[in-house]
């Protein structure tokens, strides 16, 4: 069985070497069509060999293998979509031809403009065959050896009823594979008859350890014969593994209210451990999170000086405030924030703050009214471990209580949380269990919906909550 990243690597050797020819070969079609190059050099050979064309034809393939990540190409390796891989080949391919002509080729002397207008789409031509003929070679032996069952993924149904022996005879007998190679199901809450299991059944406690041993690669999860408030308690134990966990789309459905099919040939599963997103969005989601919450965190120096001699002056203590929170598939992270509180502030236990809230000091009243208690999570964004919007992460000793009321709360954990949301935007800060309640609905939205546009307007009235004071 090859590995992702093997695989990955393949996609990415291909589109460098295949962006190279592209580009050595519309050199060579550059310079017998434009008169000026030719003149400055005597012969062919001369041109290539110039500082000016060596150069190009390193950086530009590196700034085209930028396109194609920022594009979401190498996300997901195995089991593309071919329609999905000409349609993100052409628009990188025409993108980088566009970045290109302002680079080098709109200075060109030429006697007719169109003509540029026509190497542009040369280049453009060229991009895309030698790129994609690449692609789909590598994309197709691929294939091939999933479903000839020549590769296959270590897979775990969760739910070892006959429902689940079921779905393992349809997967294993199939004429054309999937890649699920089922090596064994987790007991949840009823079990098959012996006679029918053929596989290992392990136990839901020690799924982590299995996972580890068997290097299992993907969830299928069985729903649970007590309803959809316990197959989403399921679902939230899964997430914290950081695997695909797939499910029949009828039951996503009741879920979210959304089905989405990721195979149309096989048997109909849907990965519900990531949002309805693309995967060039994610990309340059994250991309924009780490610009800007570096130069953030750069220009902000001057204030966050200002604003921990106030805090320091005030009440003395510590600046920042450090608090465990739960993020992107349940990952346990420590978000920092700028102290508002009292340094005992909870010395009884976890407590929400309120608008009149005595625990509050005079400068963090001040910081909360203009959320700059929270620009220090800037530093989480550049770590990963948020993004500048998202679901607002909850504590665990919340979410506990959240999930017993509203078990759907564990679908947020299909996306990173965020400093800003679609819920704290509409909402604002939850003084209760009822008010996070409450908020989810929009977060909930959020993810149904998510895109670059959503963030910039959620960004946009964030920014007018920050400068008309509204964020207490």
């Amino acid at each position: 069985m090859i590995s992702g990243t093997r695989q990955r690597i393949n996609y990415i050797v291909g589109d460098f070497l295949s962006t190279n020819v592209a580009w050595f070969l519309f050199n060579i079609v550059r310079f017998h069509s434009i008169e000026e190059v030719s003149v400055q050099f005597d012969t062919l050979a001369d041109y290539l060999g110039s500082r000016m064309v060596v150069a190009g034809q390193v950086l530009f393939p590196v700034l085209m293998l930028g396109l194609y990540y920022l594009s979401g190409y190498y996300n997901r390796v195995f089991l593309k979509s071919r329609l999905q891989e000409l349609v993100t080949t052409v628009a990188s391919a025409f993108i980088g031809s566009i970045i290109i002509f302002f680079i080098v080729l709109v200075n060109d002397t030429v006697a007719e403009r169109m003509f540029t207008y026509e190497l542009v789409l040369f280049l453009f031509v060229l991009f895309f065959l030698c790129v994609y003929c690449v692609r789909f070679g590598i994309t197709q032996v691929a294939s091939h050896n999933i479903h000839r069952r020549v590769w296959s993924f270590n897979t775990l149904i969760v739910g070892a009823s006959n429902s689940a022996v079921e779905l393992e005879k349809r997967l294993r007998s199939m004429e054309k594979s999937m890649g699920f190679n089922v090596v064994g199901y987790v007991e949840t809450c009823e079990t098959a008859s012996p006679r029918t299991l053929n596989l290992p059944v392990f136990q839901l406690d020690n799924l982590k350890k299995v996972c580890a041993e068997y290097d299992v690669k993907h969830l299928i999860l069985i729903p649970h014969r007590h309803g959809i408030k316990a197959t989403i308690s399921l679902v939230n134990s899964l997430f914290p593994l950081d695997k695909p966990i797939y499910m029949s789309p009828d039951l996503y459905h009741l879920l979210t209210s959304r089905a989405r099919l990721s195979n149309i040939v096989g048997e109909p599963l849907v990965d519900i451990s990531c949002a309805e997103v693309s995967q060039s969005t994610l990309n340059i989601k994250r991309m924009s999170d780490i610009v800007v919450s570096f130069f953030a965190l750069i220009s902000l120096i001057p204030l966050f000086i200002v604003l921990a001699i106030a805090i320091k002056k005030d009440s003395g203590g510590p600046v920042i405030y450090k608090q465990r929170r739960i993020g992107y598939h349940k990952k346990p992270f420590d978000i920092y924030k700028f102290r508002s509180m009292k340094v005992d502030a909870e010395a009884t236990g976890p407590t929400l703050s309120s608008v009149n809230d005595p625990r509050i000091t005079r400068i963090g009243r001040f910081m909360r009214k203009y959320r700059l208690d929270e620009l220090p999570q800037f530093w989480n964004v550049l770590r990963g471990d948020m993004s500048l919007v998202g679901p607002r992460p909850e504590r665990e000793y919340y979410i506990k209580q959240i999930v017993a009321r509203a078990p759907y709360y564990s679908l947020i954990h299909q996306v990173r949380p965020g400093i800003t949301s679609w819920g704290m935007v509409k909402y604002g800060y939850a003084s209760d269990v009822d008010g996070m309640i409450a908020r989810l609905r929009y977060d909930l939205l959020y993810i149904e919906n998510v895109s670059l546009l959503v963030d910039l307007k959620i960004l946009f009235y964030t920014v007018h909550t920050v400068f008309t004071g509204k964020g207490v």
